[in-house]
């Protein structure tokens, strides 16, 4: 099972302020992973999930794939549920896809999964299921209506429970769910907001509720494996998808930015795996991991075939055996669009992580939102500079990134940058075309309903 969840510094097991009580238990006792790292926005992340490659190879490194753009996760890749199925997994998607619609070919079902319900896109109402004007709730190849109105964890929860009751034991099973929360925009029941009264600014409070409605889920998600007799040979892996949104009242507390930045607050992220096959748990491990790296691992975890020619690496031994990280380095981003929303570039290798030019949209260090005024917050404003400025870092002797080491390891920041430029001869440059108003008319014609079939 793979599930999406929040912010570093929105879970229980760091903050005790943050009801989560299903979330933290299977934390405690499985592997916590505490240098876990993603890209700073959603798309680009998923499609690492997916491929096991990085986002800068296949044209996804730029912001995120919108509801009328023509791209998708390039067909010619082997993803992870068609890995799994040929030896035997049933799989199945329930939450946000996020990595193109615009033909058939690009959308789950048609990608490896056996059943699919959920959204193409972003930023839905969480009830109406609705963005940019038309309907985005999907159950395999037709629209979803019979759940407008109803708040999407619920039923995301209750289609997994179904899925898990009505499983044969014989088969491996593979469950994945992008949950909706807590992306924006920011709604949740009343009752999951008033569980925080002394949180006083509103959208830190409603921004807490959808934090624990989604623990609530997964609680109740976890029960049927247990009602089921599979827990004990469940393994899950929960991750964030991007540093927390801080202007959706997210929180990475201690560390620097958020997403929409390549800052380890907006790239390093909480992220653990609990249940079958780990020898030692309760523990921390502090190895590097990279969204690359999830496909080869989860594939190792299930016996089956490595897909070659990937960045990803297979973590499995590592992880189960609490053994170091097979890796030692990993890029951040590399995005040389005009204007790199989400940071230009930057590497990590060993300790040091070095960032080149903008490093992305928001700046700084923030603790939760709890007061009643919202927290200003420090914008970058874009400078068209390339690599420069170049800015050095030792972030395990300084996780927070406080200490620009740049001026006083001029060697350091020469050989990260050459390692930089190594990586760039396998750069594909972004795919990010104009929206089409194809899209638009194709969702009309359909009935008010984003749907594929123009590209």
């Amino acid at each position: 099972m793979l599930y999406y969840i929040t912010g570093f510094n929105d879970v229980g097991f760091r903050n005790p302020d943050m009801i989560t009580p299903n979330i933290d238990k299977l934390a405690n006792e499985g592997v916590i992973f505490d240098s876990a790292y993603v890209l700073p926005v959603c798309s680009p992340s998923r499609s690492a999930f997916m491929s096991g490659i990085y986002p800068f190879k296949t044209g996804l490194q730029h912001i995120v794939i919108g509801p009328a753009q023509n791209v998708c996760l390039p067909l010619n890749l082997t993803i992870l549920p068609q890995q799994l199925k040929k030896v035997g997994y049933a799989t199945h998607i329930i939450g946000k896809w996020h990595l193109g619609f615009c033909n058939w070919n690009c959308t789950p079902t048609y990608r490896g999964f056996d059943s699919y319900l959920g959204y193409y896109n972003a930023d839905e109402d969480y009830y109406k299921h609705t963005i940019g004007g038309f309907y985005d709730l999907h159950e395999n190849e037709t629209p979803g209506w019979n759940f407008n109105g109803k708040y999407s964890a619920y039923f995301f929860a209750e289609r997994a429970q179904h899925i898990i009751t009505n499983h044969s034991a014989e088969q491996p099973l593979f469950l994945y769910l992008p949950f909706q929360n807590v992306h924006a925009p920011i709604e949740v029941p009343p009752k999951y907001a008033n569980m925080y009264p002394y949180v006083r600014n509103w959208g830190r409070q409603n921004f807490c509720g959808m934090v624990t409605i989604l623990d609530e889920a997964i609680g109740n998600i976890t029960q049927t494996l247990k009602d089921k007799g599979m827990y004990e040979d469940t393994l899950i892996l929960f991750t964030a998808d991007n540093g927390a949104e801080l202007i959706a009242y997210g929180n990475n507390w201690p560390l620097r930015g958020g997403k929409h930045t390549l800052w380890e607050g907006g790239t390093r992220v909480t992220s653990f795996m609990s249940g079958y096959g780990l020898q030692e748990t309760g523990i921390t491990h502090t190895g590097i991991l990279h969204a690359v790296d999830w496909m080869p691992t989860l594939i190792g975890a299930a016996g089956a075939e490595q897909v070659p020619g990937i960045d990803g690496i297979n973590q499995w031994d590592s992880i189960r055996l609490n053994q170091p990280s097979k890796r030692t380095e990993f890029i951040y981003n590399l995005d040389d669009f005009y204007i790199p929303t989400q940071g230009h570039a930057g590497i990590r290798m060993g300790d040091w992580k070095l960032l080149l030019g903008y490093p992305g949209s928001i700046d700084g260090w923030y603790e939760p939102m709890n007061d009643t005024k919202d927290t200003p917050l420090t914008m970058n404003i874009f400078p068209n500079t390339g690599d420069s400025p170049a800015r050095l870092f030792n972030v395990i002797a300084d996780p927070r990134e406080l200490k620009d080491l740049a001026a006083d390891f001029p060697d350091i920041v020469q050989n990260l940058t050459a390692r930089i430029n190594e990586y760039r001869q396998s750069y594909v440059k972004a795919n990010y075309p104009k929206p089409l108003q194809i899209a638009v008319d194709k969702a009309k014609q359909n009935g008010g309903v984003w749907s594929p079939g123009w590209c």
